[in-house]
């Protein structure tokens, strides 16, 4: 239990912000009226999103090297909670609101929320640039909210052209 505890990294600086940003997320998953995403799109985007993030942690941050969230030696609490509930509910908040009319809005609106969450825990001192930068973040960001995250949910609904497969 004490080496649980230890790996939790609750001493981290700025452990606070990735943290609160993770519950405030979530919770906002949770009580948002859905307008446009079901909860079998949520539960599927929460999985994909979140495996994705984590595939992505770890060759970012651990084969690379480019950023260290936290305790570089430790998945602690802050790391396990940002990498699983920020991203995913970022999906689910930018697909419950995209239409056609507003996607490149919508688009922009996140990419600043994720880069200015992004910016937050480098200013507190829980993330550390390695080699990344924000610009980077940035052109990640437009390619996830402006291409992948309409395929995706594309992809979940079937309505891709040609792509006639039923989903049960």
């Amino acid at each position: 239990m004490k080496d649980f505890i230890s790996n939790l990294d609750l001493g981290a600086k700025g452990l606070w912000f990735p943290v609160t940003v993770s519950i405030i997320f979530a919770i906002t998953v949770i009580i948002i009226p859905k307008k446009n995403i079901s909860w079998r799109e949520i539960y599927i985007t929460f999985s994909v999103v979140g495996f994705v993030t984590w595939f992505c942690d770890g060759l970012v941050a651990r084969e690379f090297d480019l950023v260290d969230l936290g305790d570089p030696n430790k998945a602690g609490l802050g790391d396990t909670l940002c990498y699983t509930f920020v991203p995913s509910s970022l999906a689910i908040l930018y697909l419950n609101y995209l239409s056609k009319n507003n996607k490149w809005t919508l688009t922009i609106i996140f990419t600043v929320v994720s880069l200015l969450i992004e910016l937050g825990m480098v200013y507190v001192g829980y993330m550390n640039y390695k080699g990344w930068n924000s610009l980077i973040s940035i052109i990640v960001f437009l390619i996830v909210f402006g291409l992948l995250l309409p395929i995706h949910i594309r992809v979940i609904r079937n309505e891709f052209a040609g792509l006639k497969t039923s989903l049960p």
